[in-house]
């Protein structure tokens, strides 16, 4: 059969050889054979039409099956002649051809395919943050200069940060991912990107500086191997609270960095560090700052420092007491400021009430200048801070030890005292303040 196959493509004129695959040959070239000569193909094209043609006398009587091998001819050669040519190297000359075929293949879905190939990969909570961090550093370096590129960075550290507050408190669609939070947490406090942010946050737009308030309040919560590292941080960089005190004193930035001390100081270390600086006599000043928001937010923290961490709390106020109630009477409860004077009086009752502060509390009693301070207040022409007064006064009465001097101003009130409480009522109906009330009259008449 194979002898007979060969006879055949040979009365037709045809050499055997091996078919094309795709366009490819499956046998190597002769060394005469130009694989890119043009001409050479369109002549293999002609021969084999020829060949094919029904007029032409050497036609095989098996034309059907010939039609195959001339097909496959046909396509190799087809396929030959189509392909370009390559571009020169300089690529500075090419003609007309070459850059078209340059512009074909860009343009082309391949092309676009390729493209989408080497398209970058979504950022990491950790390159988000060193980012930012790097952003920061060319802020601060930078100064308060208006360039362009300036102008530039600014934006992309805004988009940063509120990226970071999207990863720590989550959006619309979707819930803070514990993982990501904790690789942010690492990353932000590896470096000085805190204290960046603390210090550039005067040079960010107040919708940034909200932003950043609320990573840096959300950063202190954050737990790493079940540690808060935010709080190791700060034990190593305490000058920061110093910044943030003191922050008080602009008013463009005052609000932030309450905010962010608020948080700070639910460290208890943080919180001592705090209480027993110098800082802690600067909130008398700020409480009475002339703007309002301002000084109730400085009230707001000073209430956080003697409230939160009872026993720092306790030992503070026993080391500091005389000096404390000193500035506390004369500066806050002796306050022509109605707010500052309501909130001082109620802030003392809370601390005086706390069984941590028992000590404390019964040499508060003990005073008489300090019962005297709160007998005037019960005099107040607000009914609030009366009330709030007599939280404080019914401590007095109730100690079982008195002094005696204290016993002295109360057997010389007596009937005044008696009068007033008798009279001395609530707007809304209040079973314990009255119980307090009765209790506190029976202890006077019985001295």
């Amino acid at each position: 059969m194979e002898k007979e196959n060969k006879l055949k493509n040979k009365h037709i004129g045809i050499e055997e050889r091996a078919v094309p695959v795709n366009g490819h040959r499956s046998t190597p070239p002769r060394e005469d054979e130009d694989d890119d000569d043009d001409d050479d193909g369109a002549a293999k094209v002609a021969r084999a039409i020829a060949l094919w043609s029904p007029r032409n006398p050497k036609r095989s009587p098996n034309a059907g099956s010939d039609r195959v091998r001339t097909l496959a001819l046909l396509r190799c050669c087809s396929l030959r002649l189509r392909r370009p040519r390559a571009a020169p190297r300089g690529g500075g000359g090419g003609g007309g051809g070459g850059g078209g075929g340059g512009g074909r293949d860009a343009a082309s879905p391949r092309g676009e395919k390729m493209k989408g190939l080497f398209k970058s990969k979504p950022r990491t909570p950790a390159d988000v943050v060193r980012q930012t961090r790097d952003l920061l550093i060319y802020v601060d370096l930078q100064g308060s200069s208006r360039d362009a590129k300036r102008e530039e960075k600014m934006i992309e550290l805004s988009k940063n940060i509120r990226e970071l507050k999207s990863i720590l408190y989550g959006n619309s669609e979707s819930e803070p991912v514990a993982e990501a939070c904790a690789q942010l947490t690492q990353e932000f406090f590896r470096d000085n990107t805190l204290r960046l942010l603390i210090i550039c946050l005067p040079k960010l737009n107040l919708e940034t500086r909200k932003d950043a308030t609320q990573v840096v309040a959300n950063l202190q919560r954050q737990l790493v191997h079940s540690r808060l590292i935010a709080s190791d941080y700060l034990e190593a960089n305490k000058d920061l609270l110093d910044l943030l005190v003191s922050g008080y004193e602009n008013m463009d930035i005052a609000l932030h960095y309450g905010a962010m001390l608020r948080e700070c100081i639910r460290h208890q270390s943080i919180a001592r560090y705090v209480l027993e600086s110098e800082n802690m006599r600067k909130f008398f000043d700020y409480i009475e700052l002339p703007n309002f928001d301002i000084a109730s937010d400085a009230s707001a923290t000073f209430k956080e420092l003697l409230t939160r961490h009872k026993s720092t709390v306790a030992e503070f106020l026993s080391k500091n007491y005389d000096w404390f109630f000193a500035e506390f009477n004369s500066r806050l409860l002796a306050s022509s400021n109605y707010i500052t004077k309501r909130q001082a009086i109620k802030l003392l009752g809370d601390m005086l009430l706390d069984r941590t502060n028992s000590a404390v509390m019964i040499r508060y009693v003990s005073s008489k200048d300090n019962l005297m301070m709160l007998m005037d207040l019960l005099r107040d022409k607000s009914k609030n801070i009366q009330i709030e007064a007599f939280h404080v006064f019914k401590l007095f009465a109730a100690n079982r030890n008195k002094p005696p001097e204290i016993v002295t101003i109360f057997v010389a009130n007596r009937n005044k005292l008696l009068r007033f409480l008798a009279d001395f009522k609530t707007d809304k109906e209040d079973e314990q303040f009255e119980a307090d009330k009765e209790q506190v009259m029976k202890e006077i008449s019985a001295l």
